[in-house]
């Protein structure tokens, strides 16, 4: 264990070296601490998104880190208007009307966005961690081949919208978890070092906690799996979307598009996104393949337990 934790000490200390970014968005998960960690030294300036009218969860952790490591934040509030302006950017770079991608990587739009306007030309991120190190809570519950069957799997299919947005907007990303040392390294963990109990705790990720619990606040170490949605607030815009479309508008337009289209709208919040979606690039390219055919969008799915185009999960 020891010499393990070693090896990915040193492999991810030689690939942030490397780093030229001069900023980083850190949300005080676990994966962006670590990286913030190793960057200190270059000191760029951190950014941290929260929707001023939910319910987020990254404040006091980003703020902990940034303490922690001597960096200067900047805490970037949106309201809902903000957000909603900036949902309708991010359906128009990603070209896909997935409401749990967009309400998470409405969130990477924003801080790049802000990078942008800041003047900054390249951002680090955490992207990969969660992937190669079988951080979801839905891999914590299944055995060991299970757990490497599904990463090899995730990883096969696995995709970083934030590269997406980055180029669209002119600022490099970096997202030293994706380097292929770091994934080769990862290949190669057993996945009894990937998810482990701690403290009769299950935790995604162990390998990189243990690792790190000395040099980053333990509070963040073994602070539990938070999507973007969640940390940034962004996950309250489901509830604000079942109040502000009527109950009857939802049904009379849901009915209408799949009449017309085939497509089934799941959630208000899809058919927010949709509208916009079609808006911008008419109806989603239909699958050739039955056998891997969305059966709500009929977009191409294969491989995947949930449809990229619209969401649906699981399919």
């Amino acid at each position: 264990m020891e010499d393990i934790s070693k090896n990915l000490f040193n492999e991810l200390k030689d690939v942030c070296s490397s780093c030229i970014a001069d900023s980083i968005s850190l949300s005080g998960g676990l994966d962006s601490t670590i990286l913030a960690y190793f960057l200190k030294e270059k000191k760029p300036k951190a950014v941290t998104i929260i929707a001023d009218d939910f319910l987020s969860t990254d404040l006091t952790f980003s703020q902990l880190a940034s303490k922690e490591f001597g960096l200067s934040l900047v805490i970037n509030k949106v309201n809902t208007s903000e957000i909603l302006e900036s949902i309708k950017a991010t359906i128009e770079i990603l070209k896909n009307f997935n409401d749990i991608e967009i309400r998470n990587n409405v969130v990477m739009y924003l801080a790049i966005n802000w990078a942008k306007d800041q003047n900054f030309k390249s951002m680090v991120t955490g992207d990969g961690a969660d992937e190669l190190f079988a951080g979801y809570d839905f891999l914590l519950n299944k055995d060991e081949n299970e757990i490497e069957n599904e990463i090899k799997r995730i990883c096969s299919i696995m995709h970083f919208p934030t590269q997406k947005i980055g180029d669209h907007l002119g600022v490099k990303i970096e997202s030293p978890f994706l380097d292929k040392k770091i994934i080769e390294f990862a290949k190669n963990l057993a996945a009894n070092l990937k998810i482990k109990n701690e403290n009769n705790v299950k935790y995604g990720k162990w390998i990189l906690r243990k690792t790190f619990e000395k040099k980053i606040p333990s509070q963040i170490a073994w602070r539990k799996k938070s999507p973007m949605q969640e940390g940034s607030g962004t996950k309250g815009l489901t509830n604000f979307f079942d109040t502000v479309i009527t109950n009857q508008n939802f049904v009379e337009k849901k009915k209408k598009i799949e009449q017309e289209t085939g497509i089934k709208i799941r959630t208000k919040e899809s058919l927010y996104y949709f509208e916009i979606f079609i808006e911008n690039f008419g109806l989603p390219k239909k699958s050739t393949n039955t056998n891997s055919s969305c059966p709500f969008c009929h977009s191409n799915s294969e491989n995947s337990k949930f449809c990229r185009m619209c969401g649906a999960f699981p399919i």
